[in-house]
């Protein structure tokens, strides 16, 4: 979702005053003690391994710099693609390759013969333009292999140097009385010569040796030192060269670097691009004054990440409310998607505006803020969409809330509603492509809400009273219920069984994964686990592991604030994972030619993205596994289906297996028991099948009324979290129960003639609840009849084994939250029509009949007959 202004606001262009403020600001942050020493420098020389900056070949030892976003240098990039590029070969390449120098055109310094101070040219030798003449020639005279070049060097007599290159941007020694080095030179030529600086013909043969005398003749000498001050630096490897540049502009870069290096550590920007950045920039005063219409793309990204770190920096939080948006980093909270740029300014009323930054404001320097964009996105549109409507229907354009009264949010919540019914286009809101976005019953849901929200805090914080806005206004606004989500339904069988069908499974990490992703892990541990997708694609690279012999998958629940979870998984996704981890550490090894160590294996994904990722620390997207699910599901041909219906699955299994919703709520880690209710549904044949396996011990037993459902027992941790409930105790229906003596279970004979409720082998299950309610209320009724207290008491005492087990099923069936379902079917079992309860009947005739008054008192009609009415 975008607002109608929501692109990024660059900095205004500061005035000398401001200019000296921002400046003294960025001194003092990159002089202190936290500022890294690399980056203080003019020339930042960035060392070949640099984490962030790092530009060196993946090859060991070689000293040639990555190719482009590559991380080997050109020639080992097409020895590596010449061999297939494989990725499961990439550790054995990067171990055996060559390594490879440096070119003879990165050696820079002065000549090497001793006190020489002229420039040396980029070769071999290392000599300046006249030793290297002098040594050509010697060695042409006399073969290069005869002479000795450490014999000839000591006989060579030095040259007084002609001084430091004039350009800003260099630090190379003049390789002329003119004051350019050899490559400004060149420059200088290819460029037109501005400025017609010149030096008298045969100045070298003349006066070589004393570059002083020497007269530079200028037709305009302004133009020539203008070009120098403006002319770009060399380009060399590893080297960010800020020399040359406004003060300013060099601390903004230097602030830039610094704070690209703590915050976004995983993506790697090369010096390469961060110099020719800086070279487009190097007539500009301030990095604001840039045009990131006419930056390459590539410039564009660094450009806005710089900016935005010197937004935070030049920029109270004071001024963001006044312009119109917030920035998170002065909170000290992040939006999980978001940068800390947040735009408002799409809310054209200012006070709207205001309440909209102060309510979030406020939100964000709450310890339990929301960390994903969402919730603050409905607050932001609902303000731009009541905005909108203000500036469209009131007189005053909604500008003057004095003016607001409750008609009005009744014209809004009518227009919300229309737009809604007919999916109308909003007002003001757009999708990323640009169209204006559908109004739903959910977002209108959101918007309703949410407003009604920031307009109680508003009364209730004393900010309503302060800007004059009515009460009536604010109490108009209906509070919206829980709204109208509608929870997803299991996969069907048809659907459920090609979803796991092993075809499919390898079509779909073959058409969709051909890098080898783990597409199809992801699947699989959704599905066997029931987690949250996000929960599955960020699992960390040590996340399975032997407890007890049994395996275990740990995991964040981040949605609930459940850390460091674990369950019990079967052995088959056990090794799934893994392989998964193995091809994990092999591609991270091929990545960089080296096992991980123990910190890198502790921070890396289990499934890495394949991009802006050297420490393997990022996981790939949902959206890419998202988009590929939808295509795998298309290319089956099985209609709308989402990976989150595989939650609802599993949940729903697991109760028709006997688990409780208290099981199935820690199990899939939901924050209630009703949320765990939506995801499990239930049909009532279901219920009783669940019912049936809570037991507990009959009358006849030791104890009766003991939990016997292993599902229902105490569990210690370990158990729990691994949820071991166990199904499979084997037994036999019987009236009010089962029985669970072995040999009547397997066909025969009982030795007690069936005398169930004497017997310590039955059990009573939660099915039979009302069936044993209806029992206790019969043997009360004849309790009550009794003739004598002392038949009474006999009656209550023969009973007592019931009912203890009677009570203890009823608090097992509490414990799991199956009581009020228990008490809510009448599950009347076969054997219960054998009662004399429900063996007596009438016919609705003789009972209609029964009612009216006899021929003699009240009318000839009436008829009674007492034998036809007892069935």
């Amino acid at each position: 979702m975008r607002g109608a202004h929501n692109g990024l606001r660059l900095l205004t262009e500061p005035d000398g005053r401001e200019s000296r403020d921002r400046l003294e600001i960025l001194t003092a942050l990159i002089n202190g003690p936290g500022f890294d020493p690399l980056l203080r420098a003019d020339v930042i020389k960035v060392p070949a391994e640099h984490p962030v900056f790092g530009w060196g070949c993946r090859v060991s030892q070689c000293q040639r710099s990555a190719h482009g976003t590559s991380d080997l240098c050109d020639t080992h990039r097409q020895q590596w693609v010449s061999r297939g590029g494989d990725e499961a070969e990439r550790a054995e390449f990067l171990r055996t390759a060559e390594p490879l120098p440096l070119t003879t055109a990165a050696f820079t310094g002065t000549c090497r013969v001793t006190r020489c101070e002229r420039f040396a040219l980029g070769h071999r030798y290392r000599l300046c333009a006249r030793h290297d003449n002098r040594w050509r020639k010697a060695s042409t005279r006399t073969h290069e292999d005869k002479l000795n070049f450490d014999e000839w060097l000591n006989a060579e007599v030095p040259y007084a140097g002609f001084g430091v290159c004039s350009a800003a941007s260099c630090r190379d020694g003049a390789g002329s009385p003119l004051g350019l080095c050899p490559n400004h030179d060149q420059r200088y030529d290819r460029a037109g010569r501005p400025g017609g600086a010149e030096l008298p013909g045969g100045w070298f043969h003349a006066h070589e040796r004393d570059p002083s005398s020497v007269t530079v003749r200028y037709q305009d000498e302004k133009v020539f030192r203008q070009w120098c001050r403006d002319a770009d630096p060399l380009m060399r490897i590893g080297e960010i060269n800020l020399l040359g540049l406004h003060p300013l502009l060099r601390a903004e870069f230097q602030w830039g670097l610094f704070a690209h290096q703590q915050q976004n550590p995983r993506t790697r920007w090369l010096p390469v691009d961060v110099q020719n950045l800086v070279n487009n920039c190097r007539a500009m005063d301030s990095l604001t004054d840039i045009e990131l219409d006419n930056c390459s793309r590539r410039a564009r990204g660094l450009t806005k990440e710089i900016l935005q770190s010197l937004r935070v920096v030049y920029v109270t939080p004071s001024q963001t409310r006044e312009v119109g948006y917030l920035e998170l980093d002065h909170f000290g909270a992040g939006i999980r998607g978001s940068n800390s740029h947040y735009d408002l300014s799409g809310v054209s009323q200012r006070w709207l505006r205001d309440l909209l930054w102060d309510y979030i404001a406020n939100l964000l320097r709450t310890p339990g803020s929301p960390r994903t964009r969402s919730p603050y996105n409905d607050m932001r549109r609902a303000c731009l969409e009541l905005s909108s409507f203000l500036e469209a229907d009131t007189d005053s354009g909604g500008h003057d809330p004095e003016l607001l009264r409750a008609e009005h949010v009744h014209s809004f919540l009518a227009d919300q509603r229309h737009r809604a019914r007919h999916r109308l286009p909003s007002l003001i809101v757009q999708s990323r492509g640009g169209k204006a976005s559908t109004v739903t019953e959910t977002t209108q849901y959101f918007v309703l809400a949410s407003v009604r929200k920031i307009m109680r805090w508003a009364m209730e914080a004393g900010e309503a009273d302060r800007i004059g806005l009515n009460r009536e206004f604010i109490t108009a606004f209906p509070p919206m219920g829980t709204g109208r989500n509608r929870t997803r339904s299991p996969f069907s069988d048809e659907v459920a069984r090609a979803l796991a069908d092993n075809d499919n499974l390898q079509r779909f990490a073959d058409a969709h994964d051909p890098g080898d992703r783990g597409l199809r892990e992801i699947w699989e541990t959704i599905v066997v686990t029931g987690r949250r997708a996000s929960e599955v694609i960020k699992l960390r690279l040590d996340c399975v592991g032997r407890y007890g012999q049994l395996p275990m998958l740990w995991h964040d629940q981040t949605k609930v604030g459940n850390y460091d979870q674990a369950i019990r998984i079967p052995e088959y996704t056990f090794q799934r994972i893994q392989e998964r981890r193995h091809k994990t550490l092999a591609r991270f090894e091929g990545r960089f030619g080296r096992p991980a160590t123990p910190q890198e294996r502790a921070r890396m994904a289990l499934f890495p993205a394949p991009k802006r990722n050297p420490g393997f620390e990022t996981s790939v997207s949902y959206a890419w596994y998202g988009a590929a699910f939808h295509d795998w599901v298309v290319d089956l041909d099985l209609g709308s289906c989402v990976t989150h219906q595989a939650r609802h699955t599993l949940a729903t299994r697991l109760l028709a297996s006997g688990a409780g919703l208290h099981h199935i709520k820690r199990y899939l880690g939901h924050l209630s028991t009703r949320m765990a209710e939506h995801y499990a549904k239930v049909a009532v044949s279901e219920i009783e099948d669940v019912l049936q396996h809570v037991w507990v011990t009959g009358p006849g037993a030791a104890s009766p009324g003991v939990v016997l459902s292993s599902g229902t027992t105490p569990l210690d941790r370990r158990q729990a979290e691994a949820l071991a409930v166990d199904l499979t105790r084997r037994s036999t229906p019987t009236e009010g129960g089962f029985c669970t003596f072995q040999p009547v279970v397997d066909g025969g004979a009982c030795p007690w003639n069936l005398n169930c409720h004497s017997c310590d082998k039955f059990v009573m299950s939660g099915a039979d609840l009302l069936y044993w309610r209806r029992k206790r209320e019969q043997w009360q009724t004849l309790a009550e009849r009794a003739p004598d207290d002392a038949t009474a008491d006999y009656l209550h005492q023969v009973f007592e084994p019931t009912a203890r087990a009677i009570d203890g099923l009823e608090k097992a069936l509490a414990g799991l939250g199956l009581l009020q379902d228990a008490l809510a079917l009448d599950l009347r079992r076969p054997q219960d029509y054998f009662h004399r309860m429900w063996s007596t009947a009438f016919r609705a005739a003789d009972l209609a009949a029964a009612a009216e008054p006899d021929e003699g008192e009240y009318g000839e009609h009436a008829t009674t007959n007492d034998e036809e009415a007892c069935a």
